[in-house]
């Protein structure tokens, strides 16, 4: 038995497109209800699912608030397949590739994804909250703080969060890419004691399943256990987005949180709830970071650089301070206040990664100037750093 597994007591699982839909790309219904069953019998204590619980809670709106015991469990679903479920609805033989076809087809899929959930959840007296999410929701200083305090509400209550990308008016600029991730920074927003990752593969492997002489690889405790691991590069469904890459980056970034992972099949969830030594699992390798800095470093795109004299790459690596405009030698891209943009040193190398407080179009006549003579010149409003110290992550 895994000591992790059964240790936790707030998990995030996330399960793919593939282990919730048809080969033509519907809604599985039965397979979502089993899901369904088998996370109610966790969170009440059980394992199997094998039906509604006994001791489920009271239903939503019954005026009785349900305790809150030291040990209770607590359970964020990631879930794709809002895509997915919407192609067959809209007569589409096949994911479309053109972003304006997707978003139209989440925005019928995420309708029926959701109620499935919520009609099997509320057989067992749950109640499901939906949070659609972009990279600027948790990105963004004000955004990160609301999805936080979403999500945490919704757990005080009871309710079980299920989280997707907000696919309806995500564009390709601030997409997570793929829901392995998102589930990865979800896990470490929420500070959980576990990741599951659920597809449609039992675990990983050290090539392809189906030939002969590939072993599963029980235990990952580092990089040198993926060594000699062909992860490849998509899966096998037709309807997801991600592959087994996807999901080992995402077992590196929760595990680089200090969260544990376990990579199985959604058929084998209640053997990997219950601890049992399924699937693959990925031990922690570090303690936990700040949350937000964490996200900022692996969920946002830079949408621009600033170049560091090296003064400037000492004083914020070295030192950990902020970055004034005296620091800068060059700008690049086109970004404004409250983007995401790297910090780079004298050979292009990204060295820190921060959320800039100009816009691009501003900078240039600030550079090499300090703040206190920017504010004699141009007023108090330019005695602040570019980059603020709380709002910076190192990269290297």
């Amino acid at each position: 038995m895994r000591e992790a597994v059964n240790a936790a007591r707030r998990i995030v699982v996330k399960v793919g497109s593939s282990s919730l839909t048809t080969a033509a790309g519907g809604l599985d219904t039965e397979r979502v209800d089993a899901l369904a069953d088998v996370l109610a019998g966790w969170l009440a204590g059980g394992t199997t699912g094998a039906g509604p619980t006994e001791a489920a809670p009271p239903p939503a709106g019954s005026g009785r608030r349900r305790a809150a015991p030291a040990d209770r469990r607590e359970l964020v679903l990631v879930s794709s397949g809002a895509i997915a479920a919407g192609l067959a609805p809209l007569g589409l033989p096949r994911r479309p590739r053109d972003l304006a076809t997707q978003q139209a087809a989440a925005s019928v899929g995420q309708g029926l994804l959701i109620g499935r959930y919520s009609a099997g959840l509320a057989r067992h007296g749950r109640t499901v909250g939906q949070v659609l999410l972009t990279v600027d929701d948790v990105t963004r200083r004000a955004h990160y703080r609301n999805a936080y305090r979403t999500l945490r509400k919704l757990l005080d209550l009871g309710a079980v969060p299920i989280v997707n990308e907000n696919d309806t008016v995500a564009t390709d600029e601030i997409r997570f890419g793929d829901n392995d991730r998102l589930a990865a920074l979800v896990a470490a927003l929420v500070h959980a004691d576990l990741l599951v990752l659920l597809s449609d593969v039992d675990a990983l492997y050290t090539g392809d399943p189906a030939r002969p002489g590939t072993v599963r690889i029980e235990d990952v405790h580092d990089e040198r256990d993926l060594a000699h691991v062909a992860i490849g590069r998509t899966g096998r469904a037709g309807v997801g987005t991600g592959g087994m890459v996807t999901k080992v980056e995402a077992a590196r970034i929760a595990t680089g949180f200090g969260i544990p992972v376990v990579l199985t099949s959604a058929s084998l969830a209640p053997e990997a709830l219950a601890g049992m030594e399924v699937g693959t699992f990925f031990h922690r390798v570090r303690q936990r970071p700040t949350a937000r800095l964490f996200w900022l470093a692996h969920a946002t795109s830079p949408r621009g650089r600033l170049h560091l004299d090296p003064g400037a790459v000492a004083a914020v690596v070295g030192r950990r301070k902020s970055l004034l405009p005296a620091g800068i030698t060059a700008v690049d891209g086109t970004f404004t206040a409250g983007d995401p943009v790297d910090l780079v040193d004298a050979a292009g190398a990204a060295v820190a990664r921060g959320l800039v407080n100009y816009d691009a179009v501003e900078l240039p006549g600030l550079l090499g100037r300090s703040t206190s003579e920017l504010a004699a010149a141009l007023g108090p409003a330019y005695e602040r750093e570019v980059v603020h110290r709380d709002d910076l992550v190192l990269l290297v």
